[in-house]
Order: structure tokens, then C-alpha cells, then sequence
């Protein structure tokens, strides 16, 4: 089940392009721009990766991405991960990016992302990857600023496919931001929010009822409210769920805790992702993986989960069905690799 779960091709939905920002990138970008890291080296960056909670690892995300400067950094911030995620078989990705977080540092909005859509395109030609940028406004932060990034944003309309909501959830909920998401919504952008992290089933509620979202990223904790679970159940609203994260940030004590067997078990639209991998200790792949040894997850469980991230993707219908037909020639190739290896140990 291991190699299934490592050769299926897949669809990342939840990953912050600022998460994948490595500590041997955030060095070589720290020594081209001058800028000094408070850390003597890359294994003591490293070793400052045991989190206590969100926002013990927001306060290390929001330092690190402090060398991103120029077009150059973001666009090379954006092909390392490309070119993880394709060993990992990543086909298609939506991912989110945090322009407040560059914009309050004097980087302009432009800057950002020319630098990752650059990238983007890069990959499509090099490993055939399709992807798309979601932009995030900062939970933390003032509605008032989210409105002056989105429009800031809207000139970009044709380059990102949504909004989203993320950083420190407890406090801050989704109502908060109602009126932005409803201008995003009226300039033609879908939406997406973080919640039932660390915040309450009502902050799942109020990403579904006022924010109108297509999906809620991670979501874990709406299986406390049967309501809230029958709801997702019946109008298949997809949680896109990142293990290894749920673990790093102590939301679980161990990934066996994890709630997503349950999940698939009553019929929710479930999805593994990343998150931020390279604080969390994995991409994608890799949470399959460890999600598939950790619960048991079998054949059956492992195909949803990557027929699901299709499904509950922004792709076209033409372009979804490619991707299911992939998953179909997936799973017969390794049907057949473990039937000829039973042949040969008979």
C-alpha cells in the first residue's frame, strides 16, 4: 500500500508557497540579498522547528520569509517546490500565497507575483504540472487591510483563481471578512478558508454560510458537530486535510489520533496535503504515506483520497477527467506489479 500511495498522482489544494520556503533556500536567498538570518546556520534554523502551536510556528514562517525580495526570490522560492512535488507526482496544484505578509515589507504586490506565476509556467513546461495561485488574506490582520489587498489585487484577476483565509485562527473568524469575500465573489473569484483548525466547528459554519466557500481547508475539527458533518456529508464540501501539520502543531499527539480514516469512513470529501512542508517534515507524498501506515488506510481509501483532490479541485471538467483517467492507470499498474510479484514468489 506504501508504493500505491507514493505513485498515485495527485492534486495538492492546500499548500502556502511561503511554507515550502526550505532553510537551505532561505540562506542562499539571505546571502544574494544581504540581508543576515538570526540563525548561525542551516542545521540551527532546523532545530527551531519543534512548534508548541500555530502561532509558535507563524512567528518562525513569518521571520523566515523575510529575505524574499526580489522577482528572482520569489520565482525560485516557487521552482523548488515544483520540483518536489513532481518526484512526489503532483500533477496539478492551488497554491495559496500571502501578499500582506511581502506588502508590509515594501515588496510590491507585482513583484510577488510575477515572480510565481514565472514559475508556474516554468513547470508546466518542464514536468507538465497545471497549477493555480489562490490568494490569502491574513486572519490576524484588519479587514480593512484584506480589502486594500484585494484591490490591489483585482488587475491580476485573469492570474488567481480565489481567495482564501488564513494564519492565526483562534479570535479571528471567518465573519470578520464577509465584505471582502463578498467583492471577491462579485469580481468573479471563488473562495476558500481556513478553519476548524485550532478554531471551533461555528468558525466551519461561517466559512460555509457567509463566506459561501467551495471548500474549507482542513476542517478537522468539524467531525465535533454531527450537524456541521451530515451538512458537509450531503453537499460533499471538500476538507482539504494536512496531516503531518495536524501533528507538527499538536492539533494531534500522534498521526494514529488522526481523524481522517473516520472521515472517508461517513463519506467526507477528504484530501491529503502538505500545508507548509518544509516546516512540517513532508510534502505531499510523504503525508500519504504516513497517513497511509499510520491508519491503515487500504486500496480503496487511497484511491479516494486522490480521486478526491480532482474533485475538489478548480480544474475544468475536460482537464479533471484527464487526471481521474490517470489515477485509473495508476492504480491498474500497481494492481498488476503486485500480481506479477505474488506470480513470482508462488
Amino acid at each position: 500500500m506504501e508504493k500505491l500511495a507514493a505513485t498515485l498522482p495527485k492534486a495538492e489544494l492546500h499548500l502556502h508557497i511561503e511554507g515550502t520556503f526550505e532553510p537551505e533556500l532561505i540562506f542562499s536567498i539571505a546571502e544574494r540579498n544581504k540581508i543576515k538570518v538570526p540563525f548561525a546556520s542551516v542545521e540551527a534554523l532546523k532545530a527551531a522547528y519543534e512548534f508548541q502551536d500555530l502561532q509558535s510556528f507563524l512567528d518562525l514562517y513569518y521571520a523566515g520569509m523575510n529575505v524574499l525580495k526580489t522577482e528572482q526570490d520569489f520565482h525560485d522560492l516557487a521552482a523548488a517546490y515544483f520540483e518536489k512535488a513532481h518526484v512526489q507526482n503532483v500533477v496539478h496544484a492551488e497554491i495559496f500565497f500571502d501578499p500582506q505578509a511581502h506588502t508590509a515589507r515594501g515588496i510590491p504586490f507585482d513583484v510577488v507575483i510575477e515572480g510565481l506565476s514565472k514559475a508556474a509556467e516554468e513547470s508546466k513546461q518542464k514536468y507538465g504540472i497545471t497549477s493555480k495561485l489562490i490568494m490569502c488574506f491574513l486572519r490576524d490582520q484588519s479587514a480593512q487591510s484584506a480589502m486594500e489587498t484585494l484591490d490591489s489585487a483585482l488587475k491580476y484577476g485573469d492570474r488567481i483563481v480565489a481567495v482564501g483565509l488564513d494564519s492565526a485562527e483562534v479570535g479571528n473568524p471567518p465573519s470578520k471578512f464577509k465584505d471582502v469575500f463578498d467583492k471577491a465573489r462579485a469580481n468573479g473569484w471563488l473562495t476558500v478558508a481556513h478553519a476548524g483548525e485550532e478554531g471551533p466547528p461555528e468558525y466551519v459554519w461561517e466559512a460555509i454560510k457567509l463566506l459561501k466557500v467551495s471548500r474549507i481547508d482542513h476542517g478537522i475539527r468539524s467531525l465535533e458537530d454531527p450537524e456541521l458533518t451530515r451538512h458537509i456529508v450531503e453537499e460533499q464540501m471538500p476538507l482539504t486535510v494536512c496531516p503531518l501539520s495536524n501533528v507538527r502543531l499538536k492539533v494531534f499527539s500522534h498521526l494514529k489520533q488522526h481523524n481522517l480514516k473516520r472521515m472517508l469512513e461517513l463519506g467526507v470529501r477528504a484530501t491529503i496535503n502538505s500545508d507548509d512542508p518544509a516546516y512540517f517534515g513532508g510534502y505531499v507524498g510523504d503525508n500519504f504515506q504516513a497517513a497511509q501506515s499510520a491508519l491503515d488506510l487500504n486500496q480503496d481509501e487511497l484511491e479516494r483520497l486522490a480521486r478526491n483532490s480532482f474533485h475538489a479541485s478548480f480544474l475544468s471538467d475536460g482537464e479533471r477527467n484527464t487526471y481521474l483517467s490517470m489515477v485509473d492507470d495508476a492504480v491498474k499498474h500497481w494492481q498488476n506489479l503486485r500480481k506479477h510479484d505474488l506470480c513470482q514468489h508462488e
